[in-house]
């Protein structure tokens, strides 16, 4: 008793030093990038900025947003750099509670889920911005002056960046199911018209109220499907080879 006492004792403290290490890591790059704040707030407002009316410009309707809404953004951006770093610290931390050949299989699948979530917010960037700034702006009613208030704008690039990022892990999701033994990618197949319907409605509670934003989030979730379900057969069947490896010795 006294063992598996000291034993939960030590994993919470290692849960604590883990935390430590990541908040210091986030405050440090915080720290770093905040003199930068308001040029960060220009990379980020840019595409908006790039079709806006001549004449036309962003506001602030509150009084301290000049000063805070740059430093929020700064904040979730150190989050953002910090976060390969993040998630390293989270397997340093369970790792060693795997088996060998799971930690082979595991520590592929954390790699892609961060060039996967990257690949997101750069997608809602570089392809969903510029397409769905240029919509709004042109559909504008005669007379209505575009004038997006700078936090009303973070708020709305943040939540796209988020569920770009979280959709963007379909892969690793469908090999993880597949993985666990949860379903097969025969099944998966099998119920691809589900599939299909289940990635419009996400797309459609992800995104803000318009077509565009939506489809753009539904169709390459359904592509990131495919890939997963493709690349499923080949992980689930190395697992399952790596597994009759560890029964035979």
């Amino acid at each position: 008793m006294s063992q598996e006492k000291n034993s939960i004792l030590h994993h919470l403290a290692e849960l604590r030093d883990t935390f430590l290490r990541c908040l210091v890591t986030v405050l440090v790059l915080f720290l770093a990038l905040v003199y930068f704040s308001n040029d960060i707030y220009t990379i980020v407002a840019q595409p908006l900025l790039n079709v806006l009316p001549e004449g036309a410009s962003m506001i602030a309707t509150n009084v301290a947003a000049p000063l805070l809404t740059p430093i929020k953004l700064t904040f979730f951006a150190a989050m953002f750099l910090a976060v390969p770093y993040l998630l390293m610290q989270v397997w340093k931390f369970v790792a060693p509670g795997l088996y060998k050949h799971e930690r082979r299989l595991v520590f592929p699948l954390l790699f892609g889920s961060i060039i996967l979530f990257y690949a997101g917010v750069a997608f809602a960037y570089f392809v969903l911005f510029p397409i769905a700034f240029s919509f709004f702006t042109a559909i504008a009613p005669e007379g209505v002056t575009i004038a997006t208030d700078i936090g009303s704008y973070l708020s709305f690039v943040l939540g796209l960046f988020f569920a770009f990022g979280v959709a963007f892990q379909i892969p690793i999701l469908t090999l993880i199911l597949c993985w666990t033994g949860v379903t097969t990618a025969q099944r998966l197949r099998e119920k691809r018209a589900y599939v299909i319907v289940a990635v419009f409605v996400i797309g459609m509670m992800l995104t803000p109220p318009d077509l565009i934003s939506q489809t753009l989030l539904a169709l390459p979730m359904w592509a990131l499907f495919e890939i997963g379900l493709l690349a499923s057969r080949f992980y689930v069947k190395k697992e399952q080879l790596d597994s009759t490896e560890v029964l035979s010795h």
